[in-house]
């Protein structure tokens, strides 16, 4: 990955990674069929998901599609939730010549969305839905969500920084050339010159989704992942 690409993570790697996450609970090959004994576990496991209906309400999947998701997230997770910890090891193993314990982190916090250290099934397929089948707005409205770790409502440098030294620590190793320490530096200039606008040391909402909707390889890279499932 060169220079310009470790940029443009910022925005694109939680979708990868969900992609990646997809392939080892084996989603992506997985047939649709129906499955009563699918319904039958959902009702049992101790934490109860909410009914596939209202699932498929909130979310932009089909019941089949939920049921199938289930059944992935059910073989992982058999306690229907997933603590931090076992994030960062489904991450540590995507990224095994880096670390990825901090951007895990980052991550997991924007799925745990009522902050009580577990992700349900219910966050994790409102999360994946806006990720693999949002739209555009909803994506990076959940981006920035991730970027804005104490959750003010703005993008410090701060902030960024903290997120940018945690991609570079999980995939500084895998860029080619190898980047200098104070790259992650540097690219949060490179974000601030390009989207506070107003130059008042933060970046607002309508500052991130306008700059990034003015740049195509970001608007063209929101639509790669869509139909992975």
């Amino acid at each position: 990955m060169n220079l310009e690409g470790l940029e443009m993570i910022a925005v694109l790697i939680v979708i990868v990674l969900f992609v990646k996450l997809l392939e080892q609970f084996g989603l992506i090959e997985a047939g649709l069929e129906d499955s009563v004994e699918d319904e039958l576990e959902m009702a049992t496991v101790r934490h109860r998901p909410e009914a596939l209906e209202l699932l498929e309400a909130q979310s932009k999947f089909t019941k089949k599609e939920l049921q199938i998701l289930y059944r992935g997230f059910k073989n992982e997770c058999p306690s229907g939730v997933v603590n931090e910890e076992t994030f960062k090891e489904i991450y540590s193993q995507f990224f095994p010549q880096g670390d990825s314990t901090t951007y895990a982190h980052f991550l997991f916090n924007a799925f745990d969305t009522d902050h009580n250290g577990a992700v349900s099934f219910e966050d994790f397929i409102k999360g994946l839905s806006i990720l693999l089948r949002g739209t555009v707005q909803e994506k990076l409205n959940w981006a920035f969500n991730l970027y804005d770790i104490n959750k003010d409502g703005f993008i410090t440098k701060e902030e960024m920084l903290d997120i940018m030294k945690a991609i570079y620590d999980m995939m500084g190793k895998c860029t080619y050339p190898v980047l200098k320490e104070d790259a992650p530096r540097q690219h949060v200039e490179t974000f601030f010159q390009k989207m506070d606008k107003n130059k008042d040391g933060v970046v607002t909402i309508d500052e991130f989704i306008e700059s990034c909707q003015k740049d195509e390889n970001i608007m063209r890279s929101m639509q790669l992942f869509e139909n992975v499932i």
